[in-house]
């Protein structure tokens, strides 16, 4: 399934100037919406946090031209989820959680189109991160059950 790249792109231009707010809107969501997930970010300062996130977006968003550049680092964001203690079920919450910031913060411009557009890009994502979390885990596992 090829990605609309010029609809992320265009999109994802009018996000870059809301950074703080994009990233307050989804941690406030992710927490109201997710109450679950919110025990896997007691140890971690939240400024720092949304800033991770929002340079994870730029990365994907600037790769999207070249996609042979997303696999390698958002495998490797996978594995780091891991020892955090996701789990492939919190994938699903933290794609709506995005979704929905990303529709307060475009407003009218978010469209079925942008939905879909976003959707499928957090869907590559998605298996990407999580083929790096099954690769950590084959690996991992049998050295852990050693020690």
């Amino acid at each position: 399934m090829p990605l609309n790249v010029e609809l992320l792109e265009s999109s994802f231009a009018q996000i870059k100037a809301q950074e703080l707010e994009f990233t307050n809107h989804f941690y406030t969501n992710l927490f109201a919406d997710y109450p679950e997930v919110k025990p896997l970010f007691a140890n971690t300062h939240m400024e720092d946090q949304a800033k991770k996130l929002f340079q994870s977006l730029v990365l994907v968003v600037e790769s999207l031209r070249h996609p042979d550049r997303l696999a390698h680092p958002l495998q490797g964001l996978g594995t780091r989820h891991i020892q955090y203690g996701v789990l492939p079920e919190h994938y699903p919450l933290v794609g709506s959680t995005l979704l929905k910031a990303l529709a307060l913060c475009l407003g009218e411009a978010w469209t079925p189109n942008a939905e879909q557009a976003w959707s499928e890009a957090y869907s590559v994502v998605t298996e990407l991160m999580l083929s790096g979390a099954v690769y950590s885990t084959e690996i991992l596992s049998p050295a852990l059950q050693k020690r």
